[in-house]
């Protein structure tokens, strides 16, 4: 994959995350700022933005959304399949809602 390859992806799941995370904070901003592990001044500013600024935003070469799954037990939890428990997916968002929120801005 080459580099202008790369920045165009990154692009790409930039203007999708944007307007993902704009539709999810329009429907129920709580819930939205649960999902997408973002504060509530971020929520407010992604709800604001404008067609433009959203392309603007997603034509960042940076990549704006990260993975929250940052240690091991969340992520054996969430990649367990073979456990008939029906809690872990559950446990599993208590513990990633546990973690600090990271703002865009």
């Amino acid at each position: 994959m080459s580099n202008e390859q790369l920045l165009g992806e990154i692009r790409e799941t930039n203007l999708a995350y944007l307007l993902l995370a704009q539709q999810i904070i329009r429907m129920d901003k709580a819930t939205a700022i649960f999902r997408l592990g973002i504060s509530q001044d971020v929520a407010e500013i992604l709800e604001q933005l404008s067609p433009g600024q959203i392309l603007k935003m997603a034509s960042s070469n940076m990549l704006l959304c990260r993975f929250r799954v940052d240690d091991r037990l969340l992520l054996s939890l969430l990649t367990d399949h073979g456990t008939s428990k029906p809690m872990v997916q559950s446990h599993a968002a208590v513990l990633m809602a546990g973690q600090s929120a990271a703002g865009l801005a």
